[in-house]
């Protein structure tokens, strides 16, 4: 390709609302251009960097036996009625009515409708297991996109599907799917790690997820020093806390009044203690369930880790018209005194069973209580009382006795055993060996393709621009004629070009007629990794300097080497990845 004839729109300016590295360089070098608020266009560099990250993904995948399928984007809303996913969903996933009073949604994921293929089309143990996969685009409704295509509302995703007749066989099938996910992280250049995860909305028994390390990252990888634990926020499990010694000499509980301070930050100020010695009650529904969750106030609740505790019921914050139906106040001034016999549930965090006494809501707007004990003044035990892990991890929590360590890190990918949560309600069965009617159980496995393009640009980067791995580069090559005017370099670098296409060389020519700067801060901002320079002074001594993009030195190579030197170079830096694959 020629760079005069693509459409490569550099810019030196910093996008106002980029907040972080890949963000910024996708757009200053013309990888991408915003067109609202999550969804974007990509330009021809771009795109070539994505179909290589997509050729990837595909070539691995067909390895593994997987079979690739493309399933409508537009979806009937009954089939996610019929699993209660366009409630756990919410918001989140955008809704439209068609022209015959038809809902539907934009597909956010796909199982579905490939369960529901599933259903139609497996009858027999003979066909399984199954395993079938799709490239394309998904949209959620994201309630604030940002670090460009870290968090948009359209992305592409790698969704694939595997059927089985039972737990031995999704067993094999997720080892193969981790394995290739490996791979394919590998070959694209980047460095991960693999972390327990929870299932989320997805449901089901275990889930891994795979995970850039970098500042930039908006999810929290949690693991022990020696690499004996590792998972990320919503899977982390803590010890319990040492319990404190109870004072026997603690007064019983006393009402304060503490008018219009409902927030922590605020009773603490007013009262003079502090947020590890409040306890935080909120209140939340599932279903028709209404649940007390109990942590300190100093602690987060962890919404999977609450679902956990409720036998995998999706739970949300319930309204201020609930939240003062069952505890008689506004919100803000709840506690957990006498709320076992008003709810259906009460969950309490292991914190909070540590502690020896507390802080906490009245139950009467305006009003805080103090000297409250855990056991004494509100049960821990009880039919309708437990007390679980429900809180995140923070620093200082250990797991099997080991301090847990903290870092933000990029999710790629995420593999998932579904179990039966899908092919029971949208009726994916087959005849086993004897006619028997089973259910098929399910394993699930994404990639986010266009985080994995974010993610290698945030782990290779410098001051001047883009440090791409060769695997994902737009280009391999940038054959760069600095004095396109001058015939004899003009000459030079088309045969080189010339001769790198004929090899096989992914390569661009730079033959615009600009000045050598300009064309020096575009190949670094683009950064491909091979750059071959042609310039006056260089072919009348006979030589062209070639130069690693990660590397700031270049060095002359004689002109009827230039290209066998630059072969070499390429293949150097695949080896490299290879070696780095184990292939």
């Amino acid at each position: 390709m020629r760079y005069s004839r693509m459409l490569i729109p550099t810019v030196k300016e910093v996008p106002a609302d980029a907040e972080i590295t890949s963000h910024r360089l996708m757009i200053r070098a013309g990888l991408m251009r915003k067109l609202a608020s999550g969804t974007y266009t990509y330009l021809p560099l771009g795109w070539r960097a994505l179909q290589k990250v997509i050729d990837i993904v595909r070539e691995e995948m067909n390895k593994a036996g997987a079979q690739e399928i493309l399933m409508p984007a537009v979806q009937p809303i009954g089939l996610w009625q019929k699993t209660g996913r366009d409630v756990d969903y919410g918001q989140t996933m955008a809704k439209f009515t068609d022209r015959h009073g038809r809902e539907n949604v934009l597909a956010p994921t796909a199982e579905e409708v490939v369960t529901s293929v599933a259903a139609g089309e497996i009858s027999s143990y003979k066909q399984l297991p199954m395993n079938i996969y799709q490239i394309s685009f998904k949209f959620r409704d994201e309630f604030r996109p940002r670090f460009g295509v870290l968090r948009s509302r359209e992305f592409i995703m790698k969704d694939s599907y595997s059927f089985h007749a039972d737990d031995e066989s999704l067993d094999e099938t997720y080892k193969i799917m981790y394995d290739t996910y490996c791979r394919i992280f590998k070959r694209c250049g980047l460095d991960y790690v693999i972390v327990e995860a929870e299932s989320g909305e997805m449901g089901g028994s275990g889930s891994h997820q795979f995970t850039v390390p970098c500042e930039s990252g908006e999810d929290i990888i949690i693991y022990t020093r020696d690499g004996s634990y590792a998972a990320n926020l919503e899977k982390a499990a803590v010890d319990p806390l040492p319990k404190e010694k109870p004072d026997p000499k603690t007064p019983s509980m006393q009402d304060v009044h503490t008018p219009n301070i409902g927030s922590i930050e605020a009773v603490c100020a007013f009262l003079k203690t502090q947020p590890k010695d409040m306890i935080k009650t909120l209140i939340y529904t599932a279903g028709d369930e209404v649940v007390a969750a109990i942590v300190r106030g100093d602690h987060d609740l962890n919404q999977e880790k609450l679902t956990q505790a409720l036998g995998g019921k999706h739970a949300e914050l319930a309204d201020e018209a609930a939240i003062e139906k069952v505890t008689g106040a506004k919100v803000g001034f709840a506690g957990p005194m006498g709320l076992a016999e008003k709810v259906d549930l009460m969950v309490i965090d292991h914190a909070i069973a540590a502690m020896a006494v507390g802080v906490t809501g009245a139950n009467k707007t305006d009003y805080h209580t103090k000297n409250v004990v855990p056991g004494r003044d509100f049960p821990l035990e009880g039919e309708n009382v437990t007390v679980a892990d429900i809180r995140n991890a923070v620093e200082g929590d250990t797991r099997g006795g080991k301090k847990l360590m903290f870092r933000k890190g990029i999710e790629v990918g995420q593999v998932f055993k579904l179990g039966t949560k899908y092919s029971e309600k949208l009726g994916a069965k087959f005849l086993d060996e004897n006619g028997t009617e089973k259910t098929c159980t399910m394993g699930c496995y994404g990639i986010g393709i266009n985080r994995i393009l974010a993610s290698a640009i945030e782990l290779g980067n410098d001051d001047n621009g883009i440090i791409w791995p060769i695997s994902i580069a737009p280009f391999e090559v940038l054959v760069t004629s600095v004095n396109q005017d001058d015939k004899k370099v003009a000459q030079v670098a088309e045969k080189i070009y010339q001769q790198l296409l004929d090899s096989g060389i992914d390569v661009l020519l730079d033959d615009r007629d600009l000045r050598g700067g300009v064309k020096f801060k575009d190949a670094d901002l683009i950064g491909i990794p091979v750059r071959v320079t042609v310039g006056k002074k260089a072919v009348a001594g006979g030589n062209v300097e070639i130069k690693l993009r990660a590397e700031s030195q270049s060095k002359k190579v004689p002109i009827e080497k230039a290209t066998d030197k630059t072969i070499e170079l390429v293949n150097s830096l695949k080896k490299q990845l290879e070696l780095k694959c184990g292939s």
